[in-house]
């Protein structure tokens, strides 16, 4: 039983060996790409270029508007300042444990904070909220 297995998986390898090839490709050369040569040699890096400014613009200002238009229409309420590194709140250094501290917001939990210089903002991984590391 094995013998005829054997000579039918033979046999299959040795048609799939017979398969013919692609023939192989022709060399084809290609021009060689020419640049033209320096003329001078140039400086490396090139100086600095000279700071232009633009010349003053004329302001032009709006027309003033009609009273009753411009008092339906709502002014966009002003950005957000942005916030000061001064208004976040430090975390808290757990005893014992250098490198990590309590984060403000989440008490009951630790964060790994080493690598990071004392001052830098960091995000509470359980909170995303910013706190700085003391």
């Amino acid at each position: 039983m094995k013998l005829p297995v054997s000579v039918a998986l033979l046999s299959v390898f040795a048609l799939a060996a017979c398969e013919v090839d692609e023939p192989p490709r022709q060399n084809v050369r290609t021009a060689a790409t020419r640049y033209p040569a320096p003329t001078a040699p140039q400086q490396y890096p090139p100086p600095p270029q000279p700071f232009e400014t633009a010349p003053p613009q004329e302001v032009v200002t709006a027309p003033p508007q009609d009273p009753v238009v411009s008092s339906s229409q709502s002014a966009p309420p002003p950005p957000a300042p942005p916030t000061a590194k001064g208004d976040y709140p430090y975390g808290v250094p757990v005893p014992g444990k250098p490198g990590f501290v309590r984060s403000p917001y989440s008490p009951d939990k630790m964060t790994d904070v080493r690598g990071y210089a004392p001052g830098t903002e960091v995000k509470d991984p359980y909170t995303q909220k910013i706190f700085l590391v003391p």
